[in-house]
C-alpha cells in the first residue's frame, strides 16, 4: 500500500510550473497572437479611415492581396527589400565574425577596440542616422571628403541620387549591427574547447583549416541564431529610412515596413496595410523555419 501511494504522489499533476508560464502565455496571446489574427482578419476587408464612405469595413475577399501584387510600386518595394536583405544580412555577419575573432586574441588594447566595435549599436537608430546624414552631404561630407581623396571630385548626392539612396541605408545598417553581431559570436568562441585546437595544431593544420573545419561548424548555432535575428532586423528596421532618405527618391528606398507605415497612418488604408502586415510575418516565418531546418538537416 506505501508503494501504491508513494507511486501516486509521483503521479500528482503539478500545477506550479504552468502557472509561472501563465504570465508569458498572456503576454504572447494579447500582444503577438492577437494582432496577427487580427490583422488577418482585417486584410480580406477594404477600410479606409479617412473616407466617411469607406468608414464600416466593406468584404472584399483575396482584393488587397490582389492589388497589392499588380502594383508595380510593390513590385519595387519587393526589390528594394530584398537587395537591402541581401545587402546588409551577409556583409553584417562577415564583419561581425571578423571582428571576433580579432578581438578574441591577445591584442594590444583588445577593451577599447571591443567597445570601439560595440560603440555603434548603443546608439540609437535615429541618433545614428542622424550622424550619418551628415556624412552623406553633398561636398564636404565625409564621405564624399574620402572620395575626393581617391580622386573623385564631383560632390555626390548620396541620400538624394536614386542610385545610391538604398546603398546609403545599407552602408548605416552595416556599420550599426556589425558589432552587435560580434557580441554573440564572441561569447560563443569564448565558450569553444581549446584541446580540440590544440589536437588540430598538433596534427600539422593551419590557421585557415582551423578556422574553416574547426572554428566556424562549431559556432554552427551560434550562426543560425545570428542569422535569424539579422534577417528580422533587416526587416523590422526602419529609422534610418525616415531620417536618411523618407523612403525616396522616386520608393528607391522604400522597403516593406516603411509601405506598411504609409499605408496606415499617411493613407489610412487599413485593410491594405493589413495584407502587408500578412505578407510581412508570412516571409518571417517561411525564413525562419527554413533556416532552423536546414541547420538541423546539416548538423546531423
Amino acid at each position: 500500500m506505501s508503494v501504491i501511494k508513494s507511486s501516486a504522489k509521483k503521479q500528482k499533476f503539478n500545477v506550479f510550473p504552468y502557472i509561472l508560464t501563465l504570465p508569458t502565455v498572456i503576454f504572447v496571446a494579447l500582444f503577438t497572437a492577437w494582432p496577427v489574427i487580427l490583422s488577418i482578419y482585417k486584410s480580406f476587408f477594404l477600410q479606409r479611415m479617412n473616407i466617411a464612405k469607406f468608414r464600416e469595413p466593406t468584404f472584399i475577399g483575396l482584393d488587397n492581396y490582389l492589388d497589392l501584387f499588380a502594383d508595380p510600386n510593390f513590385h519595387q518595394v519587393l526589390k528594394n527589400t530584398f537587395n537591402y536583405v541581401i545587402g546588409t544580412v551577409p556583409i553584417s555577419i562577415f564583419l561581425g565574425f571578423f571582428f571576433a575573432l580579432l578581438v578574441n586574441r591577445k591584442i594590444f588594447l583588445k577593451g577599447p577596440i571591443r567597445l570601439a566595435f560595440f560603440h555603434p549599436m548603443v546608439l540609437p537608430m535615429v541618433s545614428a542616422a542622424t550622424i550619418w546624414l551628415f556624412f552623406f552631404t553633398p561636398g564636404y561630407g565625409l564621405m564624399n571628403s574620402a572620395l575626393r581623396v581617391l580622386g573623385y571630385s564631383g560632390p555626390e548626392n548620396w541620400t538624394g541620387n536614386p542610385d545610391l539612396a538604398l546603398l546609403s541605408v545599407i552602408i548605416v545598417a552595416i556599420w550599426k549591427n556589425s558589432g552587435y553581431y560580434m557580441i554573440f559570436y564572441l561569447a560563443g568562441l569564448q565558450k569553444l574547447p581549446g584541446d580540440v585546437f590544440e589536437s588540430a595544431q598538433l596534427d600539422g593544420a593551419n590557421g585557415w583549416q582551423i578556422l574553416w573545419k574547426i572554428t566556424f561548424p562549431l559556432l554552427r548555432r551560434t550562426t543560425v541564431f545570428i542569422t535569424t535575428i539579422a534577417f528580422i532586423d533587416a526587416f523590422r528596421t526602419v529609422d534610418h529610412i525616415f531620417v536618411l532618405t523618407t523612403g525616396g527618391p522616386s520608393q528607391a528606398s522604400t522597403v516593406l515596413l516603411f509601405q506598411l507605415w504609409q499605408e496606415r497612418f499617411e493613407n489610412q488604408n487599413v485593410g491594405l496595410a493589413s495584407a502587408i502586415t500578412v505578407i510581412f510575418i508570412l516571409v518571417l516565418l517561411i525564413f525562419t523555419v527554413t533556416n532552423f531546418l536546414i541547420s538541423e538537416r546539416e548538423e546531423k
